[in-house]
């Protein structure tokens, strides 16, 4: 019997599931604590609903955009997602080359599994690169330096991780002692590594996950892969980092992790040239608001100074119209893609980005918008309480 037609991301995510451990798929799947914040990220753009323009022939609709100087083939860039290597062979690699292949960008996380130069090399677009302090100030510089050389064309700092979230599900599948190769605590959690032989003997003839190369600590070498919730807290990001990080990079510099509009403001005072609406997915501090609630309270902080991006919840084309009506230039989507990694490799990766190309055209056509450059806030209706500023401008 042939298999059904992948129709939405979530096609992707029940292949995932059946593809990894179930300490790997919770890993992406899940969030923080309760996973408020995470359901409502996905749940709130239910609230927003469209307003089509009816008997608008749109023959071709155009989905190119300019993120940072540079052009894109449509208005998604691939989210920066840690030790992806965990979901596929060479996660990080084959990933930025199917961002590349569909014209976008690809962002890669410091907490990678793959040399940033072999990122870079794999992809035939822009790649970023997304920095965490760990292992210290000269530790990120170097990274910094080895990015530059490599190519990299934009610095996203990541700010909303003083310390890691609390993963529950992490806790209870035994993902600290997967990460710290604790053999005998292992114990109880082999058989689910077991229960997917395909993903395991892919794991092992990959090498594993042995450790961060990107990392690379004086005398040492590439940090080992560990726990990571103790070198993020010893090396959390203040205001003052981003002069010495703006000096070292001398690029466009991307903050990662905005939810209020006075931490908008303050990253266009120390230099952001874009600014990622972002609660970490629902991974970090549950009980926030859901990125699209609090966007335009962040565009209209902005005030047309730093571009801004949006991330969280993007789930459909629809999504990324939403986001884009109240302000959003792009978009960034992790967990899309990642379920499309965890099930399929690059081909999964590349099924995702199509599957929201194809939603995003089919979305603009419905709409009678000819060119995502062309959406506003007309487009959409919103809760009243999500736009004081935007509503008492109009």
């Amino acid at each position: 019997m042939a298999s059904p037609p992948l129709v939405n991301i979530d096609d992707l995510r029940r292949l995932a599931e059946r593809r990894l451990p179930k300490v790997v798929f919770d890993y992406i799947d899940g969030g923080a604590e309760r996973e408020l914040t995470l359901r409502e990220n996905c749940r709130a753009f239910d609230r927003v609903t469209l307003r089509p323009r009816g008997a608008v022939a749109v023959s071709r609709c155009d989905l190119r955009t300019t993120v940072l100087g540079t052009s894109l083939e449509l208005p998604l860039l691939l989210a920066p997602i840690g030790s992806t290597r965990l979901f596929y062979p060479r996660g990080e690699v084959v990933a930025a080359r199917a961002a590349g292949r569909a014209g976008t960008a690809y962002i890669l996380s410091t907490l990678s599994g793959c040399a940033l130069e072999d990122v870079k090399a794999a992809s035939s677009g822009p790649v970023w690169y997304q920095l965490y302090l760990v292992g210290g100030r000269d530790v990120a510089r170097a990274a910094i330096e080895r990015a530059r050389v490599a190519g990299f064309s934009a610095l996203v700092v990541t700010i909303d991780t003083p310390v890691a979230g609390l993963r529950e599900r992490d806790v209870r599948n035994g993902a600290k002692e997967l990460a710290l190769r604790r053999l005998w605590p292992m114990l109880p959690f082999v058989p689910q590594i077991l229960a997917r032989p395909r993903w395991l003997v892919g794991f092992l003839a990959d090498g594993g996950l042995m450790s961060f190369p990107n990392v690379v600590l004086p005398g040492q070498g590439a940090m080992p892969y560990a726990e990571v919730g103790a070198a993020l807290e010893q090396s959390m990001v203040a205001w003052s980092d981003l002069r010495w990080i703006r000096e070292a990079w001398r690029g466009p510099l991307v903050v990662k992790g905005i939810h209020v509009a006075d931490d908008a403001r303050r990253a266009i005072e120390e230099g952001a040239h874009a600014v990622v609406v972002s609660n970490h997915g629902g991974r970090q501090l549950d009980g926030v608001a859901p990125t699209l609630q609090v966007l335009p309270e962040v565009v209209a902080a902005v005030n047309g100074q730093a571009e801004v991006l949006f991330d969280g919840g993007i789930r459909r084309g629809s999504d990324i119209v939403k986001a884009m009506c109240l302000g959003a230039r792009a978009v960034l989507v992790g967990r899309a893609y990642a379920y499309g990694l965890g099930a399929a490799g690059e081909a999964g990766v590349s099924q995702a980005i199509e599957i929201l190309r194809t939603d995003l055209t089919r979305t603009l056509k419905l709409l009678g918008c000819e060119s995502v450059s062309a959406l506003n806030r007309t487009y959409v209706d919103a809760p009243a309480e999500w736009l004081p500023v935007l509503r008492a401008e109009s």
